[in-house]
């Protein structure tokens, strides 16, 4: 966990603003702090994964029972070509690691990872490997551990580093920017599938709106709908996330967040994290 000292504060708000929001900024910390501490086991928190860990999910369903090593998907891999909605929605995987239940025979019929992974589909002039077969290989191991590469020492064929060489930074989670990424055109995301997605017209696009924290002196949250309807559409938050579409009607708590609902279900799991305070809280008060 990194603490960012008032100097580096003081920077973005100014002397005043930060005189007035100091109180505030300390509850904000003791809240990142504890809820750190509770995360960890025993009290030790937990180490910050490295750039192009965060948002890794490992899915060990049924891996281990068939004699595999459990599946490690790369998060930041599949979210630089394509949309949340697309895979949370159109092709229907769980928000939760684990909640889908996939199994390989599911992607041999073409769903899942299947969708996609059939050896068929073509994305920037590239064919996508095909993840389950009915019939082995002469490399059908090799094959295999593309996925299943838990404890396995798997040359990536994607290598992080250079593929994000030019993108647009921040400080946390990846250390990418996707945000920027996808306004400046750095990454063109695809949100539409043949076969798979319906098409349909888009929806007016909210306003972006100030919401006020409880706490006196912190700085108000500017939500933006036009940057999460790029990535998220409507869908993924309503009305399984968020229950109702009008401003004020689904109440929450910054610890709620903490523990994994609300906006805490993305944040701090693939979106950038909550220690990143300002990126939300960025109205000066």
């Amino acid at each position: 966990m990194k603490y960012v000292w008032y100097s580096e504060i003081n920077l973005f708000w100014g002397e005043n603003t930060m005189k007035k929001a100091l109180p505030a900024l300390f509850l904000c910390l003791v809240l990142i702090v504890g809820a750190g501490l509770a995360a960890g086991q025993g009290g030790i928190k937990k180490k910050r994964p490295l750039p192009p860990d965060y948002g890794k999910v490992v899915i060990s369903n049924y891996s281990e029972r068939a004699g595999l090593s459990p599946v490690v998907f790369d998060h930041w891999l599949h979210r630089a070509k394509f949309t949340c909605r697309l895979c949370h929605v159109d092709i229907g995987f769980a928000m939760k690691a684990g909640g889908t239940g996939i199994r390989a025979a599911d992607n041999m019929r073409g769903y899942y990872c299947g969708t996609c992974h059939n050896g068929k589909r073509v994305f920037d002039g590239i064919t996508v490997f095909q993840s389950c077969a009915k019939q082995s290989s002469g490399d059908a191991e090799e094959t295999c551990e593309r996925c299943h590469s838990v404890g396995k020492r798997v040359k990536k064929e994607y290598d992080f580093y250079k593929v994000t060489a030019k993108y647009p930074r921040e400080r946390f989670g990846n250390g990418i920017d996707w945000q920027k990424a996808e306004e400046d055109g750095t990454i063109k995301l695809v949100d539409y599938l043949d076969g798979i997605s319906i098409k349909r017209p888009s929806l007016a696009i909210q306003k972006d709106f100030a919401l006020s924290p409880k706490v006196q002196g912190m700085p108000d949250i500017i939500f933006s709908h036009k940057k999460h309807t790029a990535w998220n559409g409507c869908e993924v938050c309503h009305p399984e996330i968020f229950v109702g579409v009008k401003r004020g009607t689904t109440k929450y708590s910054m610890v709620e967040i903490f523990e994994g609902k609300y906006c805490g279900v993305c944040h701090s799991t693939v979106a950038f994290p909550l220690l990143d305070c300002q990126r939300c809280h960025s109205k000066p008060v």
